[in-house]
Order: C-alpha cells, then structure tokens, then sequence
C-alpha cells in the first residue's frame, strides 16, 4: 500500500515536471537556447494568483490571470532579453537567461518581500477512497491536467499550422525561413506557449505546498530542466518520459529511510548514468553539426 501510494504521488510529482520540461525542451528546440528563467516564470504566475485571490477570491480567476500574465512576461521577455540575441554565442544568451532569473526574483522580493505568502488557498480538500486507499483531489487534478496538456499539445505540435512550423524551424531554422516561416514569430509563440504551461505548473504546485516566495521555481526548475534532459532535450515526448521519471524516483526515494536524506542525489545521479550511456538522453536524437 505504501509502494502504491508513492507510486501515485511520484506520477502526479512527475507531471508538474513534465508540463515545466516542456517549457525547456521546446524553447531549446526550436530557438536552440537554454531559457534558465523558466523556473521564475512559475514564481511570478504564483503571485498573480496570489493577488488576484486577494482581488477576486476565486482559484480558476487566478489561474487564469496567471495564464495571462505569464504569457505576456515571457512574450516581453522574450522580445527585450533574447530576440537582440539571435546569432550571438551560446555562452552570452545563457548569461542573459541566468540575469533575467536574478532579476525576477530580485523584483519579486522587492515588491511581496523575503517573508514567504501562505497560505495560498488554492487546496482542494477531499480525497476519493479505493477501500483503505485514498487518493487527494489535488493529486487526480494533477494528473489530468497533466494527462490533457501532453494530448493536447501533441496534436497541436502534429496537426496545426503552427504546430508543424514549429517542427520546421526545429528541424532547420534557415531552411524554414526560406519555405516562408515567419522563424520569430514562431519562437515568440514557443515561449508564450511554454510560459502559459508554467503558471499552470505553479498552479499544481501550490494546490499541494500553498507556500508562495520569491524562490518558488527555482528547484522545480532544475529538476525540470533534468528531466528534459534525461527524456532528450528537445523532444517533447522526451520531456514527459523524463518528468514522469524523476518524479517516481523521487516519491520511491522518499518513501524509503535510509534513502530519503539523498534523495536529490539519486535522482541526479540518473541524470548522470542516463548521459553516460545515452548523451542525447533516452528519446533524444543525436545532430549532426553544420560545419
């Protein structure tokens, strides 16, 4: 029964990564860059739905502001911080992305304060009952939500326009700007796309831990980032093997004493035997550089 209740809430923790990977893994495949300010775009959707609770005192108004907010954040971010940084090395847009996370947080506190908001009413109480086994509303809320956004945005990324741009510019940006693909435009698109899943990400995660600081998405992101890595960064379905992954690694690491002090380091140490054995992570393709 413990097995089978860690298991449970390793799946729901591995979707809220998975939805953050994304984030990751799309921008990185389409605009080839590491955008280490994801993880503060969750933080500040988590003030948005900590003041529109204030304002409007209802969850789905709130995540829906986050929505919104995150969207036009990661939109102007976007526009002000990397678009003037196309063509430039990878070395000086990854000090962007890392100034651009210092500078969020840095805000964050400036304007709500270093003392942690809680709680942030955003629980849903109750849980469904198998026999002995129970199972919290917010861990099924997670796994559906988890469950519809990766359907969703598979046939989005299959089937659309978009989608299938989006595709195109991953594959070979300067050939997809000469089949006509507006290139910014659809990496505009990608990061308000990935911002959008990280105030719902946030949401997730504030369902379950209603403590809100400026420090929010900083080790969600992380770990985020590794699962996108260990799935393959870059791929979409890599971002949610590897979500899914990291979180059943860790419920199961926490569910047993003599491992859950180390926790963090096991689930590390499976980023580091994943690229040992396959550096292009397990749904990952190896590319060949243009030279």
């Amino acid at each position: 029964m413990e097995f089978l209740t860690a298991l449970i809430n390793g799946l729901s923790s591995g979707g809220t990564y998975a939805i953050i990977a994304l984030g990751y893994t799309m921008v990185y495949g389409i605009a080839r860059m590491l955008n280490f300010a994801h993880g503060d775009i969750i933080m500040v959707g988590g003030y948005a739905m900590y003041v529109t609770l204030l304002l409007a005192g209802h969850p789905l108004i709130a995540l829906a502001a986050a929505i919104l907010f995150c969207t036009l954040l990661g939109v102007t971010v976007e526009k002000l911080a990397y678009k003037p940084l196309r063509g430039a090395s990878p070395l000086a847009v990854l000090i962007t992305a890392i100034g651009v996370s210092f500078l969020l947080q840095s805000l964050a506190q400036i304007v709500f304060g270093s003392s942690p908001k809680m709680p942030v009413k955003l629980q849903i109480p109750g849980a469904v009952s198998l026999g002995t086994f129970k199972i919290d509303y917010s861990t099924l809320i997670t796994l559906a939500v988890t469950v519809v956004i990766m359907t969703a945005l598979t046939l989005f990324i299959k089937y659309s326009k978009t989608g299938r741009a989006m595709v195109a510019v991953s594959e070979d940006r300067d050939a997809a700007l000469l089949m006509g693909i507006n290139t910014n435009a659809i990496i505009t698109i990608t990061f308000a796309v990935g911002s959008a899943l990280a105030a719902v990400a946030g949401y997730l995660m504030l369902m379950k831990a209603p403590s809100l600081s400026n420090t929010l998405g900083a080790m969600p992101g992380i770990k985020a980032f590794t699962a996108a890595v260990i799935g393959g960064i870059g791929s979409i379905p890599g971002a949610m093997v590897g979500g899914i992954l990291l979180g059943v690694v860790e419920a199961l690491s926490f569910s047993v004493p003599a491992l859950a002090p180390f926790t963090e380091a096991v689930e590390f140490s499976i980023l580091i035997i994943v690229l040992l054995v396959k550096p292009s992570g397990i749904l990952g393709k190896a590319r060949r550089e243009k030279v």
